[in-house]
């Protein structure tokens, strides 16, 4: 089965389709083997760690595209949903964003309504393209694409700029421009949710779990309750990730040596396999490959 039928089937079920983020092919291996039914391609981490810089529309597309084919390499025959930004310039631009991100593996993409250059969803100053310039956009998404499974959804951050009401205008109006799911980024309270959820009944919803950010963290079946089919988690690795290696610098800072954060960290041998040296030895092994002598 494609990944795309796959991410359509995962869509349409009872349950409600759990995404972590991935910031690079590890992370993305590491989501992969703990058996999520899906991935997510965060923007906000892969700017972190391509260009440790903020989520402020400093990537290109070749570069997220390149990120997108290296996390579709390794998540085997799981659906990989990319960011794709603001589909990166106008329609026939976005034309060829989704033919690139098609040929990388990907599942399904989001394209924005943020002015170029974008800011992260959660932070302040962000602002709108006109909303029938955005649906002119979705409908060159869903033209180009070349699987009719490939999923589009559309995100909109007006809440922010110009409140709720436009917000779900808009995505009424993504919707009808052909949207697979709709993604009202950033509401600030359950009141917010319960809005949007009830705008869109029969519509698949996307809620973007941030920590820190302005959208209330609720629990799984609250999120599922209220109506979303899909919840990401973009920044919940790469959070975690940091609050480790910075814990550790701490450590060394103090002329102290990584043995006594030794509980905090997985063994050689541990990483090795979850980054797959097994099946390059079982290949060495087949093909009489002579595997180099490691030393620890």
């Amino acid at each position: 089965m494609r990944t795309t039928t796959r991410l359509r089937q995962l869509l349409a079920g009872p349950h409600l389709l759990v995404a972590p983020g991935a910031f690079d092919a590890l992370s993305a291996r590491l989501i992969a083997q703990a058996g999520f039914p899906a991935v997510y391609m965060t923007g906000f981490g892969t700017a972190a760690s391509v260009l440790g810089q903020p989520d402020v529309g400093l990537l290109t597309m070749s570069e997220m595209v390149a990120r997108a084919s290296a996390l579709a390499s390794v998540v085997g025959d799981l659906p990989l949903i990319a960011d794709a930004d603001t589909g990166y310039g106008n329609p026939i631009n976005v034309r060829r964003t989704i033919r690139e991100y098609e040929r990388a593996g990907v599942a399904g993409l989001h394209i924005e309504d943020q002015v170029w250059p974008k800011k992260c969803g959660h932070m302040e100053g962000k602002q709108v393209i006109p909303m029938h310039e955005m649906a002119q956009k979705v409908r060159a998404a869903v033209d180009a694409r070349q699987d009719p499974d490939f999923v589009i959804i559309a995100r909109t951050d007006a809440n922010a700029v110009s409140g709720l009401e436009d917000a779900l205008r808009r995505g009424r109006a993504y919707r009808d421009a052909g949207a697979d799911v709709i993604f009202i980024e950033a509401p600030r309270s359950i009141e917010e949710l319960q809005a949007i959820a009830q705008a869109f009944t029969g519509t698949p919803l996307l809620f973007n779990w941030a920590e820190s950010g302005k959208t209330p963290l609720l629990p799984l079946h609250e999120i599922h309750r209220l109506g979303f089919k899909l919840v990401i988690f973009p920044v919940s690795l790469l959070f975690a990730a940091t609050h480790a290696m910075l814990a550790l610098l701490e450590v060394l800072k103090l002329g102290e040596t990584p043995a006594s954060f030794s509980s905090s960290m997985v063994t050689f041998s541990q990483f090795t396999q979850h980054i797959g040296l097994p099946e390059i030895q079982d290949l060495e092994r087949r093909y009489g490959v002579n595997p180099p002598t490691v030393d620890r």
